[in-house]
């Protein structure tokens, strides 16, 4: 009796323990049926786990500038898409695509980030491109 409680409770324990990591990364905030397309220039790249962030300054339909903030992989998965930290510096001017936030608020999946030279950075190897958007094998 005392075992199969035990067995029960550890059951429980790991059941319960598991919730918070998978809504962590759920991406049910996120509109995967509709896409943004915008270009700015990128104020930071944020290379952290678990997820890194690309913060882009774009001018909207009013002229105003507002900050866009792009969630991307974390640093293992982008280094194996070929995406080094170094390839996305402040000031660069980008076109940047995702999966915008439900809510409206400024935010989106990264899906792609097309640098000034044609060349297309993603985790996505069917999206990769090098300068002149010439078709890139995986790394």
């Amino acid at each position: 009796m005392k075992r199969t409680f035990a067995t029960i409770l550890g059951a429980g324990v790991l059941v319960i323990g598991t919730v918070p990591a998978s809504a962590h990364h759920s991406a049910a905030a996120y509109d995967r049926d509709a896409n943004v397309d915008l270009t700015g220039t990128i104020r930071e790249f944020q290379y952290t786990n678990p997820h890194s962030w690309l913060f882009v300054q774009v001018v909207d339909k009013t002229g105003q500038t507002v900050d866009w903030g792009f969630e991307a992989e974390g640093p293992s998965t982008l280094l194996r898409a070929g995406i080094k930290v170094s390839l996305l510096k402040p000031g660069e001017k980008v076109t940047v695509k995702g999966h915008p936030l439900k809510d409206g608020r400024p935010a989106a999946i990264l899906v792609s980030v097309t640098k000034a030279d044609g060349s297309v950075l993603s985790s996505d190897p069917a999206l990769r491109r090098g300068p002149g958007g010439t078709p890139v094998d995986a790394p």
